[in-house]
């Protein structure tokens, strides 16, 4: 295993298959704060160029976090098909870049050959690609995922409606969730972050959300965004939840800080097949983002980018219907402008797909980071062509609840529009049957949530 190379004449030694890793990310805010980036371009360079020629087989010897002290280290390795795995092993990482990207390569191989993969060689080739490369990668992975509908197929682009208000008022909830529908916005899952985490509050949410949807039909899951814990009480106590929700992190330490390990989630997606009346196995909904195991001191020396592809190791191992990066939602400290942020979310969706998962993205910012609404519509539209499975609908794109900002209900509808793309088939289905939607384009009525202020559904 060679880690030096000669650039110009100039020497680069590497102190470990970590160290490579780090410095061959494209820069990041998170990093540079955590010490572990590239001094300059030149050492990045030199840096990509050793791990181009790293085999897989010495990514796997040499985890992020070490097996015998993590349990995501551990998921990984042992969620590895070892046949796959000896096919490839010898592959160095550009030879991986190459055959991603190659016109032959389709769906299916990809699907068999990422089982042997695990997220640190996933995120070495995601090192290894310009933006472009993991549009273009990303794109031929389909992932369709089913609870009560089912997601990801070809043709679709869907919206999580993400109606959060700042005092869980229910009818505040139910006025933003009626204008969302009434735009198309919603088949992926109605979702909202609630401002307290309990028990009742959590039920009457989701008491309301299924009251709503059983009246009109709509077909689509609904998850309140607490605590695993408290949503599993719920739903013990009979709350009608159709998706159980997590955020996640890439090693043991950070997934503590959460409040949870493998085995709560493991419960918890049990309780989700014996409880959720879907039609689908897939019952779980995780969300990550880059720079969440640096925040807790949690990353054991690794950069953001690998850390992220663990979260998506530990997903995969759970079969959730979706997962999506927050992209922008954890601040400057860690994605520093509308560049990174860029990087990032098409980073993270090309990870996420390559671990096999149904895989969205929140475009979004903090008001203290260099980026606008510009940026973020130029990120949706990039995602959407690389195959993204679904962006958010929050209300006039800023969440007064989270106060960040993230893509609203017109950005969903548009690119369905420019780019020939549709909701999940039923939900569809559905929109033509209230009237909002003719032959795959969006009417008169569209935006209009008057039409669920009627005594009777159609």
């Amino acid at each position: 295993m060679i880690l030096k190379t000669i650039l110009s004449g100039k020497h680069y030694q590497f102190k470990s298959v970590k160290d490579v890793m780090a410095k061959a990310n494209e820069e990041k805010s998170g990093d540079t704060l955590a010490g572990i980036a590239a001094h300059n371009m030149q050492e990045r360079v030199a840096a990509k160029v050793v791990l181009s020629q790293l085999t897989l087989n010495d990514v796997y010897e040499h985890p992020a976090v070490d097996y015998d002290h993590d349990e995501v280290t551990r998921m990984i390795i042992d969620d590895l098909d070892p046949l796959v795995f000896r096919q490839i092993k010898g592959w160095t990482f550009e030879q991986l870049r190459e055959w991603l990207l190659a016109t032959t390569t389709t769906n299916d191989i990809i699907h068999y050959l990422s089982q042997g993969l695990t997220s640190e060689m996933i995120a070495g080739v995601c090192k290894l690609m310009t933006n472009l490369d993991l549009i273009t990668a990303a794109k031929k992975i389909i992932n369709e995922k089913t609870a009560n509908t089912t997601i990801g197929r070809p043709g679709t682009f869907s919206s999580r409606l993400q109606p959060n208000h700042p005092t869980d008022n229910l009818r505040g909830i139910m006025a933003s969730t009626m204008e969302g529908l009434s735009m198309g916005i919603g088949d992926a899952v109605i979702g909202l972050n609630p401002v307290n985490d309990t028990v009742s509050g959590v039920t009457a949410i989701l008491n309301t959300f299924n009251e709503f949807v059983t009246r009109w039909q709509v077909p689509t899951q609904t998850c309140v965004l607490a605590h695993v814990t408290t949503q599993m009480q719920a739903i013990e106590d009979g709350a009608p939840a159709g998706l159980i929700f997590q955020s996640i992190a890439g090693s043991q330490k950070a997934n503590t800080a959460f409040g949870i390990d493998q085995h709560l989630i493991a419960q918890a997606n049990q309780l989700g097949k014996q409880a959720l009346q879907n039609k689908g196995q897939n019952v779980m909904y995780f969300e990550t983002g880059q720079g969440s195991e640096l925040s807790s001191d949690a990353n054991f020396g690794a950069d953001q980018v690998t850390m992220e592809a663990r979260c998506y190791g530990f997903a995969r191992h759970f079969d959730p219907f979706i997962v999506n990066t927050v992209v922008g939602f954890i601040g400057p400290e860690y994605l520093y402008d509308a560049k990174q942020v860029t990087r990032a979310g098409l980073e993270d969706h090309f990870m996420g797909k390559l671990s096999g998962l149904a895989m969205g993205c929140d475009v979004c910012y903090t008001n203290h980071m260099k980026a606008d609404q510009n940026d973020i519509e130029n990120l949706a539209l990039l995602l959407a062509n690389a195959g993204c499975t679904y962006i958010m609908g929050v209300p006039q794109a800023d969440d007064v609840m989270l106060n960040y900002q993230s893509t609203g209900f017109q950005e969903t509808a548009t690119i369905r529009e420019l780019l020939n793309l549709h909701p999940i088939p039923e939900f569809e289905t559905w929109m033509e049957k209230i009237g909002i939607s003719q032959n795959g384009r969006l009417t008169s009525k569209a935006g209009d949530a008057s039409i669920f202020m009627e005594k009777e559904s159609m």
